[in-house]
């Protein structure tokens, strides 16, 4: 297994979905302090994160947020990073008081057509050096 530094909450991300990709350099450019890492599902770091957690290693279509040893999935990982942006984002954290199953509606939802609507890449997003550093 791949040494993952646990010192920052992780974004596990699907790395060929235009959408997931997009959201990350959104979370990025909004997360001054680097308070987030990141690692794409299909990758050694990403693969190794979903066997530790006993889920699927071949299913893409959730996003994850793992913050110490707990593992957040569809709605309440995305409020849960929304709710330590900068700006704004972090007033969409509330909405966690919504049930999660009614959340999860509206998210598997979007998850389920991400490819149709936004497209997908043939292989995972490569960061530019700047970037590079918050990826694992």
């Amino acid at each position: 297994m791949p040494d993952i530094n646990t010192e920052h909450p992780i974004l596990l991300f699907d790395g060929v979905c235009n959408l997931c990709n997009a959201l990350v350099t959104f979370v990025i450019q909004r997360d001054k302090g680097a308070t987030y890492k990141f690692a794409s599902l299909q990758s050694e770091v990403g693969q190794a994160i979903l066997k530790e957690h006993s889920l699927p290693l071949d299913q893409f279509d959730s996003f994850y947020f793992v913050e110490g040893n707990k593992l957040f999935t569809k709605s309440t990982a995305a409020l849960k990073v929304a709710k330590k942006l900068d700006g704004p984002w972090k007033l969409f954290y509330p909405l966690i008081l919504i049930p999660k199953p009614i959340r999860d509606i509206v998210y598997s939802f979007i998850a389920k057509n991400r490819y149709r609507w936004f497209g997908k890449k043939d292989q995972c997003m490569l960061p530019n050096p700047e970037m590079k550093k918050r990826f694992l």
